[in-house]
């Protein structure tokens, strides 16, 4: 009876192993897609596992509803396919899933979702990647990480925060100044998301407190007509990095000038450089600035500790507000679910820096961990589909002959 149990127990488990013929992608957000439609234009197929039920679900479930690009959509574009014409320079958030939604379509791309990676580790053994979800077990050839530095929600540890009687809510629970109207609230951080959300509260008569514990560069969205990012990009192409950083600073102090004199004091490091160091990104202002400069946006020191009702500052003052919204960021996931692999650092980004962590050892890739947003995404998404598709031309006839053994996996 006892061995008879174990033979079911053994056939069980080869029944959740399932191997897959090509890599596999983890997450379906941009980069999941972008990397899966390069892979597909290669003649390479692969499998993508995404934890949630639906693509791009950062964007789709924790995004803010007046959210747009603060970039022009060209350099936003995934590879092989642009955005619509009739798009506009600046996409909203619901453009921009409706065009992934299209992407998704145009290349067949269907992930298998609700398959949440909880372990994946390379078996020495079999040279293969061992992938665990809380249903089965994937083998592959390839991994290639695409869950990207934006997979976790950063909640800062704060003294009184228990005690609070309002909500303390993260900025991926925000949808829409309407349902704070006419609140006294205090935004924690000043990011482009601690500025936009702000800027939205403004317009619905809530009472925004912005937190600014550290130094910020605050750029305009476009210089001399042209978007700002657009012009660093041409200039970096002709002069050092710290000569365009000079010429950002000249022309943001001329059009927003001193931002030091409202509580928000420029890093001595220029703005392209700290991005490229720390990946902290520049604010690119959209109306918040000006609502700054008029006190509907009041600017305060960092947080010493939250009471009941309210808030003691460092600077000695103490206020009362309804509610706390955490604009504090997110973080890598990777950590958590990749063992084994001393490619990541403890906080989950490759250690090789841009434009060389897109490859590591025993075939795992990542897309999408280069701080340089969706170019950055498309960039690794290419290099990863001509590397692995040069393998696999080499591999054919041995892929040929093992395809009998490939399971064909229903979509979720």
């Amino acid at each position: 009876m006892g061995y008879c149990k174990e033979q079911e127990q053994e056939q069980e488990k080869m029944m959740k192993q399932v191997w897959i013929h090509g890599p596999i992608i983890v997450g379906a957000g941009p980069s999941g897609l972008a990397v899966a439609a390069c892979l597909s234009q290669q003649g390479v197929p692969s499998l993508i596992l995404e934890k949630s039920d639906c693509i791009a679900s950062l964007w789709q479930q924790r995004t803010y509803d007046r959210l747009k690009f603060h970039l022009p959509k060209h350099f936003c574009e995934l590879p092989l396919l642009g955005f619509p014409d009739n798009f506009p320079k600046y996409p909203t958030k619901h453009q921009f899933i409706s065009y992934m939604e299209s992407y998704a379509l145009h290349f067949s791309i269907q992930p298998n979702f609700k398959q949440a990676v909880q372990k994946a580790e390379f078996d020495n053994i079999t040279g293969l990647w061992r992938v665990q979800t809380q249903d089965r077990e994937y083998n592959t050839r390839w991994l290639i990480v695409a869950t990207g530095e934006n997979a976790e929600s950063v909640i800062p540890e704060i003294v009184g925060m228990e005690k609070f009687n309002g909500p303390i809510i993260h900025t991926s629970m925000y949808k829409s100044g309407s349902e704070f109207k006419n609140q006294s609230v205090l935004v924690v951080g000043c990011g482009n998301s601690g500025m936009e959300v702000s800027l939205d509260l403004c317009r619905y008569n809530a009472i925004p407190h912005m937190v600014v514990r550290n130094t910020v560069h605050v750029l305009p969205r476009e210089m001399l007509g042209m978007s700002t990012f657009g012009i660093a990009m041409a200039l970096l192409k002709w002069f050092p990095l710290k000569l365009v950083d000079k010429f950002l600073l000249l022309v943001a102090n001329f059009t927003l000038g001193k931002t030091d004199q409202l509580g928000l004091r420029r890093p001595k490091t220029g703005p392209i450089e700290l991005k490229n160091v720390t990946g902290k990104t520049p604010v690119l202002d959209v109306g918040a600035l000006s609502q700054i400069r008029s006190g509907k946006i009041k600017v305060m020191e960092g947080v010493k500790e939250i009471t009941r009702n309210g808030v003691k500052f460092m600077d000695g003052q103490e206020r009362e507000f309804d509610s706390i919204i955490l604009a504090t960021g997110y973080k890598s996931n990777v950590p958590s679910w990749l063992k084994g692999s001393d490619f990541f650092t403890k906080d989950g980004m490759p250690k090789t820096p841009f434009p060389n962590g897109w490859k590591g050892e025993n075939g795992l890739y990542t897309v999408g961990f280069t701080r340089r947003g969706l170019l950055g995404t498309a960039s690794d998404a290419v290099r990863i589909a001509q590397h692995i598709a040069e393998q696999w031309r080499t591999n054919k006839d041995c892929n040929k002959s093992c395809s009998s053994h490939v399971i064909l996996l229903e979509k979720s």
